[in-house]
């Protein structure tokens, strides 16, 4: 019977898988300890800002924590308060980013929005309004009823819907008005 020895190939190949055994084995606590070092991930305030705007019952430094915990990841810190759990108090030791100069200027101050113009203005129906409105629902009946080929005929059949739902709305409207004011007077 043949006796089985080691020679020096079959030896260099069992020291070099034994390295790279000991070498994988070795690296797979220093993934472990990855999510530490994100603990060194600085959170940007206005990634704070957004989430206090969202739920402004949280505290911020809290929501700093979070998203120094998980990488910055606003999603994930979003997600977390909607399920319903509660984020973890940050530890003493922690140092959130410091706060904007302005935030409370910002959200105490809007900016000014361009005046509101109604659908009467918007749309030039102003002429319209006045118009009796029997005329035009007449017609409409009729045009109504039929699909036309034509792009723009349809366009302006669309269109003048459009116009007809706002005058009926605005003469409801005013109708309710009309009634709120004799309501109001008769009391």
């Amino acid at each position: 019977m043949a006796e089985q020895t080691l020679n020096v190939p079959q030896l260099i190949v069992f020291v070099i898988l034994a390295v790279l055994a000991i070498r994988w084995f070795m690296a797979k606590p220093s993934n472990v300890t990855r999510p530490s070092t994100t603990r060194t991930v600085r959170v940007n305030p206005s990634q704070i800002d957004q989430i206090a705007q969202m739920f402004p019952q949280m505290n911020r430094r809290d929501i700093a924590w979070d998203l120094q915990r998980n990488g910055g990841n606003v999603a994930a810190t979003t997600e977390k308060v909607l399920s319903g759990r509660t984020l973890d108090p940050a530890p003493e030791s922690f140092n959130p980013p410091p706060q904007r100069s302005n935030p409370t200027s910002r959200t105490a101050t809007p900016t000014p929005k361009p005046a509101q113009t109604d659908l009467i203005t918007r749309y030039n129906l102003a002429s319209k309004l006045s118009a009796a409105p029997e005329s035009s629902t007449s017609d409409s009946q009729t045009k109504q009823k039929t699909w036309s080929q034509d792009r723009n005929e349809r366009q302006a059949n669309l269109q003048r819907r459009r116009e007809e739902m706002i005058l009926a709305a605005r003469r409801k409207m005013e109708e309710k008005d009309r009634a709120k004011t004799a309501g109001a007077a008769v009391s």
